[in-house]
């Protein structure tokens, strides 16, 4: 909230207004209690009315024995859905069911249900004026219907498949009685739907599955006769034989592929090993050959026999000749064997690709048939499909008929719904709540009341104060302003050396005083060198000082400056010297928000100086509202060089609701008082935390200078 002059922000004071609710708490509880019993006399005089409930659960109920749970389950799903109960909320609201339930009840025969059957004289008159349509015109029944749909209330309880009738009445038995005949007549109408629905679906369902059976067993014979036609004989569930046999020959292919590489790489490696001159039992063709293995059993003895005879006979021995002959011979036969498995093993190699290509053959011819086939197979596929619709479908209605048929035979139709609560004789009104409505009405008033109140001081202005405006120094700590000529500081001793120096203190001539100048010209001297925009006087001494301060505001017109006055103080000194009448609108009516700005401020009798006078208004009532005074001093330092606010004899307290405003300058206006009563008066602006006060005694470095208060 922008403060006036958009300088300073503004906020709303809550305790303000609160206070201002307390102050008329008396007019608050009145309106309360006046309220209250208003509410109270008129929820009396009311007729009561009572409300029976009865509660009705949404489910499936079919018979066990006739399968109707497996063949209805998606129709049951449909009903029990969101949409399904409140299609059934809408089935207990409909005009048939209400008639049906009038008719049963003969509610036609009660005033309550047809009060239009006696009408009053007015309305009678109304009639004959033509301003209202004759009720007597519409049928009986039509009449209750809207008078029963007034005082019905059918809802779906939340999350769940219940559905509340509720049914307002004067009479109680009757507020119960209507709801349980409604959920009758309900349970009654779904179950005769029900049964309605199974013997018409009887009735359709034979002609139709007789038609049904004659179909399926011709679409079966057209599947029998182009499975033959077409020799698209059956070799499992999903494959036919052409294509067994080529998935045969495939796997068939593979494998011999395997094995003719499988050779082949055998009789590679083998053949390389005999170039490279590797031992030949280092191969495993050939180390697993029985034949080589009683050849190297052989060559190892003969190795053995040669040996021992070595540390015997020379080698020129003939029995060491022979068995060196012996040796060579196995030799022979063991290289003549690797040759021979080597010729094996390509043999075997070219058997393999021998058969790998009459297998490739075998599986091209297949091909060509397996393609064919599948062209066969497209139009059988479409013959078994359209068969097995046909069966599909005539199951269904085999079981619908089934089920149909039990139904009507055992009259087993129960309604997909029971209830679960019924509605019994109320014992208390439903309406009017005598209690609630007196607390409601009360409480209702109470807000009101403050309401208005708040808006009026919001709307006055009463209510609103500054944001951020630091607040006066707490005691303790001293709020950092600088000493300047004519200041005086907070220590006693300071302000007694200023008022009555000791000689020794200040050299041979013994005045201190011609240090300091406490005279007007010098305040104002500090005022415009300091470019102080707000101050605040405080005239110990009564209307001398208030007086001085007038001078120091004119002193300052006379300068150039503009200045404006606002007149604080108790005697209202300040506006009997300047403003042209005693009666003008001053300060006290501009915190009563009773004139804007405009209205407050006046031009001084003898200078360009400016002046808000005391006012006429209270001032006791006027001080509710000085928190709104800083406002209109942040908004008044908008427009004027020097806001100067003369607060007359006021204590460091008042002052602080005052020198809010940081910057502020606080003048001690003293001309006629003691040096000791400066001196405790310095004292008390020190334990509020003023440091610096300016003195202004009218008193310059050359004796007395303070005029007359009639030459003011």
């Amino acid at each position: 909230m922008s403060g006036i002059g958009g300088q300073q922000d503004v906020d709303i004071d809550l305790g303000g207004l609160f206070r201002a609710i307390w102050q008329r708490r008396v007019r608050v509880l009145l309106a309360t209690v006046g309220a209250g019993a208003v509410a109270f006399g008129a929820a009396k005089m009311v007729a009561p009315d009572y409300e029976g409930e009865t509660r009705v659960l949404i489910e499936s109920r079919e018979p066990e024995f006739s399968g109707a749970n497996q063949v209805s389950q998606n129709g049951s799903d449909r009903m029990f859905d969101e949409s399904g109960i409140l299609s059934q909320v809408q089935v207990l609201r409909s005009a048939d069911l209400i008639k049906q339930v009038a008719r049963n009840m003969k509610l036609h025969e009660l005033d309550e249900f047809d009060p239009s059957a006696r009408p009053s004289a007015a309305s009678d008159l109304l009639v004959m004026l033509g301003l209202k349509k004759n009720p007597l015109d519409l049928p009986p029944e039509e009449r209750v219907l809207k008078e029963f749909e007034e005082k019905l209330q059918v809802y779906q309880v939340e999350k769940s498949r219940v559905i509340a009738i509720a049914f307002t009445s004067k009479d109680a038995t009757l507020a119960a009685a209507i709801p349980n005949e409604m959920a009758n007549v309900y349970l009654s109408l779904q179950s005769g739907a029900k049964l309605d629905s199974n013997s018409e679906a009887s009735r359709w369902l034979e002609p139709e599955i007789a038609n049904l059976r004659e179909k399926v067993r011709e679409a079966e014979a057209k599947v029998a006769l182009y499975r033959a036609e077409s020799g698209l004989l059956p070799a499992g569930e999903t494959q036919n034989f052409a294509t067994r046999q080529l998935t045969d020959i495939s796997t068939e292919l593979a494998r011999v592929r395997s094995e003719r590489a499988n050779t082949a790489a055998r009789a590679e490696g083998m053949r390389t090993a005999l170039a490279d001159g590797r031992p030949a039992d280092t191969l495993a063709d050939i180390v697993g050959s029985p034949m080589i293995q009683r050849l190297k059993e052989n060559h190892a003895n003969v190795q053995a026999q040669i040996a021992d005879l070595s540390t015997a006979l020379l080698d020129g021995h003939p029995r060491l000749k022979g068995l060196k002959s012996q040796l060579e011979g196995i030799e022979g036969a063991i290289r003549s064997e690797t040759r021979k498995i080597l010729a094996s093993l390509e043999n075997e190699a070219k058997v393999g690709q021998l058969r790998e290509q009459q297998l490739v053959q075998q599986m091209n011819t297949l091909k060509a048939q397996s393609a064919q086939a599948g062209e066969e197979e497209v139009g059988l596929r479409a013959l078994e499909r359209e068969a097995t619709a046909q069966r599909q479908l005539l199951e269904t209605y085999l079981a619908r008929y089934r089920e149909a048929t039990s139904r009507t035979v055992a009259n087993a139709t129960p309604a997909d719904a029971r209830v679960i609560s019924r509605a019994v004789v109320p014992t208390s009104q439903s309406f009017p709540k005598v209690l609630p409505i007196t607390i409601v009405a009360a409480f209702a008033s109470l807000l009101f009341s403050c309401v208005v109140i708040m808006l009026g001081e919001l709307f006055s202005g009463r209510a609103l104060r500054p944001v951020s405006v630091p607040e006066a120094p707490a005691p303790g700590q001293p709020a950092e302003m600088p000493s300047v000529p004519g200041a005086v500081e907070e220590n006693p001793a300071s302000v007694l050396a200023a008022a009555d120096p000791a000689p020794e203190e200040n050299g041979d001539d013994g005045n201190a005083a011609s240090k300091h100048d406490f005279s007007i010209e010098s305040v104002a001297e500090h005022l415009r060198a300091n470019g102080v925009r707000i101050a605040v006087s405080v005239s110990p001494g009564g209307d001398e000082g208030s007086t001085a301060t007038v001078m120091l505001a004119r002193l300052l017109a006379e300068d150039g400056q503009k200045v404006v006055l606002i007149d604080l103080s108790g005697s209202a000194c300040p506006t009997r010297l300047m403003a042209q009448s005693r009666d003008l609108a001053g300060v006290t009516n501009l915190l009563m928000g009773e004139v804007a700005f405009s209205g407050s401020i006046h031009s001084d009798r003898l200078s360009e100086a400016h002046i808000i006078p005391h006012g006429d208004a209270d001032p006791h009532a006027a001080m509710r509202g000085i928190d709104r005074l800083q406002i209109i001093i942040d908004a008044l330092a908008n427009a004027y060089d020097l806001v100067l606010i003369e607060c007359g004899s006021a204590d460091a307290e008042a002052v602080a609701k005052v020198a809010r405003h940081e910057g502020t300058e606080i003048i001690l206006s003293a001309p006629s008082i003691s040096d000791d009563e400066i001196v405790e008066m310095l004292m008390s602006f020190g334990e509020a935390g003023y440091r610096d006060v300016v003195l202004m005694t009218g008193k310059g470095q050359d004796g007395p200078d303070f005029p007359d208060r009639r030459a003011a």
